[in-house]
């Protein structure tokens, strides 16, 4: 069902926006028994009821005129529970008013109240802000809101759930009695119901038919992992989607700086989003996900809430959410107004009961499957390497001379094979990973029987060089980081890295056969460059650590022999 009429301006806008067919909110409150009251509204996030609140407000501010008068006492407030959501509702308000002239400013904690106070001085005809900053500028005399004709609640539950009701009622008592109140919630509380009864005058009550399926365009899927191979398989299944904007879920700050750390260093843009950022930093990060110079957010709960990206398609839960609710708001950040997207969830055989009784809350049925392999990758690669830009738009003349003289000197199976080998470097490698669900021989141990034709294939390589790096248990140094460092800034396979020993200041490993100099060359030029590396004296590996008294282990790396006569020295 197309939008009913509206006026131009905002017609307008939502055809630029694409904005064909509302969604059942929108529809809602744009009946004709809506217009001009005070509306109560059950919607989840994600449902647009930004937009659906815009329209409705849209005869209150504007009248018959199809434009705003020059700013000056705000004639619209919209109050929102977290910085991120205002910050949100203030860019689609920002559009969706642009054609009728309004001025939107956000009042936020967090940003400088100074700056905000000037930007009200100038006037505006929307104020969207947090509940504590909007009450600071109203007592301050900073906000003027005798002129009120309308004031929004957005996600009004959440906000008494934050202890915000004394500033809500402030806000409200300091608004004049002739407003329209629209108050939009997720559920309807007896609180909620108070709250409304108090501010609202005769307020029609809408909710959403089909709200409950807030899922409906999101797709499940619970992959089976190894719980030391979850940050392999975030890479795989980030490969496998390729999508525009994916997010992916950690439980503490430290997990998302860890995963953050080794996305980025295998290749991927990646930003992270956590409670221990300033507000400057997150508004980087966001911003850098909605320009595309950022694909991945690697983000906690509490620092993802009232995220709206666009281009967002798929979430990620490196870490199993703590209960059903949680697991519907991290869903819930794709798959919004009509758009589809896909939640998948890491599950580790230890967690799948758990795992399985919170799908069953939410009334969720996943598709269970193993992870995506580096094959499986790979051959995605290909198919999606004939659809790259490269070969579907139309290529330059000097583009065709340089492949003419190309053509010249070399065959086009080996100017295809460069072409591919280009490609390929633009693309973290995928990794091979372990399904647990499996019944053949990996599933006990994770990895594949002994086979005397491995042994074979290694010796053929010749003998192993040993090489130092300068990274040890004290910077963090772990192999699962360290080898796909080690194989893409040396240019070499996972085959030809033989043994890893941490230390406690560098690691020492060997490189096999005639790969070493290659990779020594390959690496400097490579990566940065305070991770160095440098071949062994003699080529001696690292002797063994030795066992002392109870079992003892010394840390030290290097020789471990008696000098005659000498009694051995205490271990550090």
């Amino acid at each position: 069902m197309p939008f009913p009429i509206l006026p131009a301006p905002f017609t307008r806008a939502l055809a630029e926006r694409d904005y064909n067919d509302p969604t059942p909110v929108q529809s809602a409150v744009l009946e004709a028994n809506a217009e001009g009251r005070d509306l109560l509204v059950s919607a989840q996030t994600g449902s647009g009821k930004t937009v659906a609140y815009g329209l409705a407000i849209a005869s209150t501010l504007l009248g018959e005129a199809e434009s705003l008068p020059p700013a000056a006492a705000p004639l619209a407030l919209v109050i929102a529970p977290t910085r991120e959501l205002a910050l949100q509702v203030h860019r689609e308000l920002s559009w969706l008013y642009a054609k009728a002239g309004a001025r939107v400013i956000a009042c936020v904690g967090g940003m400088d109240p100074r700056r905000e106070h000037r930007a009200l001085a100038e006037g505006a005809h929307i104020v969207v802000g947090t509940p504590g900053r909007l009450r600071d500028h109203i007592e301050r005399r900073n906000l003027d809101t005798r002129a009120l004709r309308a004031a929004i609640l957005d996600e009004a539950d959440e906000m008494l759930d934050l202890g915000f009701r004394d500033d809500l009622e402030f806000i409200l008592s300091q608004t004049p009695e002739t407003r329209s109140t629209l108050l939009f919630s997720a559920t309807l509380p007896k609180a909620i119901a108070a709250l409304a009864e108090r501010y609202q005058r005769d307020a029609l009550r809408i909710a959403v038919k089909g709200q409950e399926r807030g899922h409906a365009d999101i797709a499940y899927r619970a992959i089976r992992v190894v719980p030391r191979e979850i940050e392999h398989v975030v890479l795989n299944v980030l490969r496998e989607a390729d999508a525009p904007t994916a997010i992916v879920f950690c439980n503490t700050r430290n997990a998302v700086r860890h995963l953050q750390a080794g996305l980025t260093e295998r290749g991927f843009s990646a930003v992270a989003l956590s409670g221990e950022l300033g507000q400057g930093e997150r508004n980087a990060a966001l911003q850098a996900l909605r320009d595309g110079r950022a694909r991945v957010c690697v983000a906690t709960d509490v620092a993802a809430r009232g995220i709206d990206l666009p281009t967002l398609s798929l979430v990620i839960h490196a870490d199993l959410p703590h209960d059903a609710e949680v697991l519907q708001h991290r869903s819930g950040r794709t798959g919004r107004a009509g758009r589809k997207g896909t939640s998948v969830l890491l599950v580790p055989n230890s967690r799948r009961r758990r795992a399985e009784q919170m799908l069953a809350v939410a009334k969720i049925t996943p598709e269970w499957a193993g992870p995506p392999s580096a094959d499986e990758i790979r051959r995605l690669d290909g198919e999606r390497m004939l659809k790259d830009p490269l070969f579907t738009e139309p290529p330059a003349e000097e583009d065709l001379a340089i492949a003419e003289s190309l053509l010249a000197q070399r065959s086009p199976q080996e100017l295809a094979a460069a072409l591919a080998k280009v490609y390929r470097t633009r693309l973290p490698a995928p990794e091979d990973v372990t399904d647990p669900g499996d019944t053949g021989p990996r599933r006990a141990t994770g990895r594949l029987p002994y086979d005397p034709a491995d042994a074979e294939r290694i010796d053929a390589m010749g003998p192993a060089v040993w090489f130092r790096l300068n990274l040890g248990r004290r910077d963090n140094a772990d192999p699962r980081r360290l080898l796909p460092m080690l194989t893409r800034r040396g240019g070499i396979d996972r085959q030809e890295i033989g043994a890893i020993r941490i230390f406690d200041r560098e690691t020492k490993f060997e490189v096999r056969g005639n790969a070493a100099s290659r990779f020594a060359a390959t690496f400097a030029r490579n990566g940065s460059p305070e991770i160095q590396i440098e071949a062994l004296n003699g080529n001696e590996g690292p002797a063994p650590e030795r066992k002392g008294p109870k079992g003892f282990k010394s840390p030290r790396a290097g020789k471990h022999t008696r000098e005659a006569g000498k009694k051995p020295r205490k271990p550090d």
